[in-house]
């Protein structure tokens, strides 16, 4: 439910979804593909809890959320209906900039497809493992077993992007795939001798130059676009009895043989001439394009263009059934990990020390983004400090010439990947090397030099909260006349009802001040009032919360009850909208507390302050136990300019 309402959230703050053309997801982030940019709220949901950061890059409109994208992915796409649009004829149609179309069509058509292929590379490495162990020997049928389970999505990979480039040009993908199974059909196969890689065949008269595509990339996308535009064009002609079978069988019968007679050669052509050119450019000097590589990769990661390396890996991997580009990334995702484990060792403060934990164990794992995004690049010093490390590394993979023999995300797994049949190399050794190093000089230039002394992540923030606690403790009368400072603003209470520490509530987000300081209060009547003269920005369709923003520039999140977005609005009742203006008492939500207590709900109501960044303190301005409406809650000390 808590992903529900993030993919409400977010719907809302992007324009709502008329304004959403597409949305695909990677490992981290999902993928918009927006009418008008202009309409999305990127700071608002920068600070929503939940979301990583947003990137604006390649045409896309990127929201970075986490380990859980898919879940929030499939929830934004049953709200939006997107399943029932034809949302990439729409995306074609979108004017954008040609770069900004490439990246777009490289991440939709490959982002789908690699979550098997990188399984099938782990798999690969494993069995790399197990033969050098004498666990498995190579003529065994476990052995055979376990290569076709784990070198079936390379080999067949035109079926699969078949499937996955015609549904990005718009056209019927199961089409795409049986274009695919046509170029690598076993009766195809069996027409190409033992040895040989072209075989010069005809079909109706036409000349073919016959030539292996199992594990290629290129040939199968240019097919799917042709396919595509001719199925768009018979269903315009066509009459709608029977489109939607002629114009399939039209586009296959036309499709496959120019596949075989022009496409397939033409781009093969070309694409061995890619793969030789960048052959050719790393041969001059790999040590040196090593380490630029390995240098500016997480600075594509940050802008969303590393997908345009994915097609050229593959093409390696189709090719010379290798790859060295992949390798170079190893020291670049690790320095990373050695950056942001630095500023967890560092970090006084529990929430930045967790935050920071949880990005080391991601980054192990492949997913750099909660890293970069959460700790590294807000502090600047450690991700500029991991790109220069990843240098070091960088140059050693390319001294070695390291390759890889299978596609991956890089994670703690993909070094099986790097093992040959032949049993360990120092190619191998020179990534592990390169890998240690990196993540080494990383961990201690950061740990030394990666932080100011000013950050506040050096203080322990709960320990100076318990001594401001106490201090407002003895101080009441101080705090009284808070309100009257020219750097102080008051909070009314929206509720009456009993107060609470924020750190008696039961749930961890908002115990743990996740979403901001502020404080709760148990609701003895069922009138939510507006605290302070401001406006309406967010209204969650289950009713159960409302964001503020007050004048003076306070946002206050009011959560009725826990957990009771469950309720799906029952017993709730809205009195304004998003975007209305409101004055201090005006009614909010109305709401029915026993209806929701024998629901089985607590009405614990926790009242946020979500941008607390901008406040020096934050504190209860009573120490009554109970409050009614409109009485004083808490004071917000502004920040010191």
């Amino acid at each position: 439910m808590k992903n529900r309402a993030l993919a409400e959230s977010i719907i809302n703050q992007i324009g709502g979804k008329d304004n959403i053309i597409s949305l695909v997801h990677c490992a981290t982030r999902l993928r918009f593909v927006l009418k008008d940019e202009s309409l999305a709220d990127a700071d608002t949901l920068k600070k929503q809890n939940g979301i990583i950061t947003v990137v604006q890059s390649g045409g896309q409109f990127q929201v970075v959320i986490g380990n859980n994208v898919a879940d929030v992915f499939n929830d934004i796409m049953q709200l939006t209906n997107l399943n029932d649009k034809n949302n990439e004829q729409a995306s074609s149609k979108q004017k954008t900039g040609l770069f900004s179309k490439l990246i777009d069509l490289v991440s939709g058509i490959f982002i789908p497809v690699l979550v098997v292929l990188v399984a099938g590379g782990i798999l690969k490495g494993l069995l790399s493992v197990l033969l050098i162990s004498n666990i498995v020997q190579e003529n065994t049928s476990t052995y055979q077993f376990l290569f076709a389970i784990s070198d079936a999505p390379l080999y067949y990979l035109p079926i699969i992007l078949g499937f996955s480039a015609v549904k990005k040009f718009g056209g019927n993908p199961y089409v795409g795939m049986a274009i695919g199974g046509a170029l690598i059909h076993p009766t195809i196969a069996s027409m190409m001798p033992a040895g040989e890689f072209s075989l010069s065949t005809e079909l109706f008269s036409i000349p073919i130059e016959l030539i292996p595509y199992a594990s290629s990339v290129f040939p199968i996308i240019l097919a799917a676009w042709f396919y595509s535009l001719l199925e768009r064009i018979f269903n315009k002609i066509m009459h709608d009895s029977f489109k939607k079978f002629i114009a399939p069988l039209l586009g296959i019968i036309i499709t496959v043989p120019l596949t075989f007679a022009v496409i397939g050669p033409l781009v093969t052509y070309v694409s061995n001439l890619i793969a030789d050119g960048i052959i050719f450019v790393y041969g001059l000097n790999s040590i040196i394009a090593s380490m630029i590589l390995a240098a500016i990769w997480q600075v594509m990661v940050i802008f969303g263009i590393h997908w345009g390396l994915v097609p050229f890996a593959l093409n390696n991997l189709a090719v010379y059934q290798e790859d060295f580009m992949l390798p170079v990334l190893f020291p670049a995702v690790f320095a990373q990990v050695g950056a942001v484990l630095a500023v967890m060792l560092r970090a006084k403060d529990k929430q930045f020390k967790a935050l920071a934990s949880s990005s080391v164990l991601s980054g192990i794992f492949g997913v750099t983004e909660p890293a970069i995004y959460g700790v590294n690049l807000p502090l600047k010093r450690p991700f500029i400090i991991g790109c220069l490390c990843a240098v070091v590394g960088g140059g050693i993979v390319g001294y070695y010439h390291s390759v890889i023999y299978s596609f991956s995300f890089i994670n703690i797994f993909s070094f099986l990947q790097l093992i040959p049949k032949t049993g360990i190399n120092e190619q191998f050794y020179a990534v592990v090397i390169g890998c240690v190093l990196s993540f080494t000089l990383a961990l201690i230039v950061t740990y030394l030099f990666g932080i100011p002394k000013d950050k506040s992540i050096l203080q322990d923030a709960n320990s100076e909260n318990e001594n401001t606690d106490n201090a407002h403790a003895n101080n009441t009368s101080q705090h009284s006349h808070a309100q009257a400072s020219t750097n102080a603003t008051t909070i009314f209470s929206p509720l009456t009802g009993n107060i609470l520490p924020l750190s008696e509530v039961n749930d961890p987000t908002f115990a743990g001040e996740l979403m901001g300081k502020g404080i709760a209060i148990e609701p003895t009547v069922g009138q939510a009032l507006a605290p302070d003269d401001g406006e309406v920005v967010s209204l969650f369709r289950t009713k159960h919360a409302i964001g503020l923003q007050t004048q003076s520039g306070a946002e206050i999140l009011i959560h009725i009850g826990i957990d009771t977005v469950k309720l799906d609005g029952q017993h709730f009742q809205s009195h304004v909208q998003a975007g209305d203006k409101v004055k201090k008492g005006d009614l909010l939500v109305s709401f029915d507390i026993e209806a929701i207590k024998k629901a089985g709900f607590a009405m614990t109501t926790p009242i946020i302050i979500t941008n607390t960044d901008n406040y020096q303190d934050i504190f209860c301005m009573t120490e009554q136990s109970n409050i009614e409406s409109g009485d004083a809650l808490l004071a917000l000390i502004a920040n010191k300019e």
